[in-house]
């Protein structure tokens, strides 16, 4: 069973977003495996707490991934 999981920071998708991101998956799966892996592939989008996560030993929000937070001190 073809399975995806998305790690996205809270409150950064609509609902419209995390569907496409379902339906393209899925989509891009049976491209790969054909039309047999659709009925079977799961896709699955976690919304992490903002602050819950990190890159290269700096903690990430959601305010630095959109840009619109100061970055100094992190690479």
């Amino acid at each position: 069973m073809p399975f995806a999981n998305f790690k996205v920071p809270a409150g950064t998708l609509t609902a419209d977003d995390k569907r496409r991101i379902v339906e393209r998956t899925t989509d891009l799966y049976a491209e790969i495996y054909g039309e047999r892996a659709r009925p079977t592939t799961v896709v699955l989008v976690d919304e992490v707490t903002d602050g819950g996560w990190g890159v290269a030993g700096h903690v990430l929000t959601a305010a630095i991934l959109n840009g619109t937070e100061p970055t100094h001190d992190r690479p």
